[in-house]
């Protein structure tokens, strides 16, 4: 199949970047004083490219950003199933399987209990069997897979694995133990920046995998935002590879994510509304990103968040009302989207407290006539009890949040309409 991503674009500022530019990972006009740009793959019009393998990097291979990159390098579609099957072992060592095919079906007694007819109903795509169980390793892995093909290709400035500058990350639970179970992987060091209140089974996990974790307090220095993104950025600043989860840091974050995308596209029913709960944005700017360019007709998109960190809505409010609507946002990016303060919630995974990648759901939800949602924490809790105490799954609070948001939506949804929500998280 021909590969469908041709260049990368900033969504703020239209650079346009070649595919076949090794080791860019932010729009080069983008600084640490003017850090709002992103860089959007460019996808050509068109069908879904792809086969039925289990293994989404295989099945996908046509569609994703890191194997057009390869393929303009003359790396074929064996010698990328070569560096895929190498990397994808390498996992099974560590994890015991590697990519699938997540599952996806009706959930007749959530259906149920929700008041939903037969022909309707909850369908649930369940993350928690993934690698490190999360979605979060379907981000990172594009990142990774990039970086061994320019390695293969000669295109890094070191010169052998020893040398290799270090992976960095930015976060308090499910990203950093995917982030470091891929590079323990792929032998590549990383350093884990995560607050203060990390939990001990995220850090007894990283440490088991290798990884240099800094906890970070706040500085009575720092200006405002997440002190674990600052420490972050200091890092990468200093010459780590920016091992990120949000687009802004690493915009290759935002092609293997597409592949959550175009597993529900595949799906034989077609989906009235989707619900994603959004922390930094990037697994719903994927998701939402991949079905409008690939479904036809779109699901609505429904960004999920707390009420005690709700950055997001109050963008899309102050989109709303600017002379073009959404589509303005990209250019007034500072003035709507601002930091939360003082982020709570049971569902801790979201409380970024700006949404880093709300650019990219912002134009899916405009596109699908979808909207944000805001769950109260009564919601939140409603849902992971469903899921988890009455249902018997294995699905943190941040992993059953999106369901808390057709918890709060339902009074609006159709009895018959075919609602789809993510499991997006193992309790541990």
């Amino acid at each position: 199949a021909p590969m469908t991503v041709v260049a990368w674009r900033c969504a703020v500022c239209g650079t346009e970047v070649g595919i076949d530019a090794a080791l860019v990972w932010r729009c080069p006009r983008a600084t640490p004083e003017d850090w709002r740009h992103v860089l959007i793959p460019q996808r050509e019009p068109g069908p879904l490219q792809a086969t039925t393998d289990v293994d989404p990097l295989i099945a996908f291979d046509a569609e994703l950003a890191w194997a057009a990159f390869a393929d303009a390098h003359g790396l074929g579609v064996e010698a990328r199933f070569e560096i895929v099957a190498e990397l994808e072992a390498s996992i099974t060592a560590i994890e015991g399987h590697g990519f699938i095919r997540t599952p996806l079906g009706r959930h007749d007694e959530v259906s149920r209990r929700l008041g939903f007819d037969a022909s309707g109903g909850v369908w649930i795509k369940d993350e928690t069997g993934n690698v490190a169980g999360s979605h979060k390793a379907r981000h990172l892995v594009t990142i990774l897979l990039h970086l061994l093909a320019a390695e293969r290709l000669g295109l890094v400035p070191w010169t052998s694995i020893d040398d290799r500058p270090r992976l960095a990350i930015s976060s308090c639970g499910n990203a950093a133990i995917a982030a470091s179970t891929l590079a323990a992987a792929a032998k590549w060091p990383i350093a884990v920046m995560v607050p203060t209140w990390a939990e001990a089974a995220v850090t007894n996990r990283l440490d088991t995998l290798g990884a240099e974790v800094t906890r970070c307090p706040r500085r009575d220095t720092d200006p405002p935002g997440d002190p674990c993104m600052m420490r972050f950025r200091e890092a990468v600043g200093a010459g780590a590879i920016p091992f990120s989860v949000q687009g802004p840091d690493n915009a290759w974050c935002l092609d293997g994510g597409r592949t959550l995308g175009f597993e529900i596209a595949q799906h034989p029913v077609a989906f009235d509304r989707v619900f994603i709960q959004v922390g930094g944005g990037a697994f719903a700017s994927c998701v939402g990103t991949a079905l409008v360019e690939v479904s036809a007709p779109v699901a609505r998109l429904h960004a999920v968040q707390a009420e005690g960190c709700a950055p997001l809505a109050r963008a899309w409010r102050c989109a709303q009302e600017l002379p073009g609507g959404p589509r303005d946002a990209p250019a007034h990016w500072a003035s709507c989207m601002t930091p939360w303060p003082d982020p709570r919630s049971l569902a801790d995974g979201i409380l970024d407290d700006e949404t880093y990648d709300w650019l990219g759901v912002v134009a899916a939800m405009d596109t699908s006539g979808g909207a944000p949602v805001v769950a109260s924490e009564s919601d939140i809790r409603a849902a992971h009890d469903l899921l988890n105490r009455d249902l018997a799954m294995a699905v943190s609070p941040t992993g059953t949040a999106g369901l808390a948001g057709v918890m709060a939506l339902r009074s609006e949804i159709g009895d018959t309409e075919r609602v789809l929500v993510v499991a997006s998280g193992i309790a541990r």
